[in-house]
């Protein structure tokens, strides 16, 4: 009993001490010239699902949820952001040329059309973020 009780007494301290490392939680500014929906111009019927499903983790215009504020979730929001945005970002559209442009957008139709986005993980906590077929349809109209 006695270990027990140390245990959970160093698993609190251990929970409260995570708490003063924290990442950072930004959302870097962007020319809104710049964006998907400036550059490949495409439908509202797209933006409104890219904005609903997509936005939080591949644009710069991420609304970072309470749990995001408390470690250790703090830390793979973070990092789940930070690799989204690398790998698209829709608010920095304009790295991406004419071939480039192409290439993602048949990119995200196959990332949507075999489930692997939005992430089964996310979803859950995100109902917003669940894609109907119809949201497919939308995503992947003119691939």
């Amino acid at each position: 009993m006695k270990t027990l009780k140390l245990a959970l007494l160093v698993l609190a301290v251990m929970f409260l001490a995570a708490q003063f490392v924290q990442p950072a939680r930004t959302n870097p500014p962007s020319d809104p010239a710049h964006s998907f929906q400036a550059i490949a111009k495409p439908t509202a019927e797209a933006v409104a699902v890219l904005d609903r499903a997509c936005q939080d983790c591949h644009s710069n215009r991420t609304a970072w949820p309470w749990y995001s504020r408390v470690a250790p979730a703090s830390w793979l929001v973070a990092r789940d952001v930070n690799n989204g945005r690398r790998k698209l970002n829709f608010s920095e559209w304009r790295l991406y040329g004419e071939e480039m442009t192409r290439i993602k957008k048949g990119e995200i139709c196959e990332q949507v059309k075999t489930g692997k986005m939005p992430p089964a993980f996310y979803t859950p906590l995100h109902r917003e973020a669940r894609l109907s077929p119809d949201d497919i349809r939308v995503l992947c109209a003119g691939q």
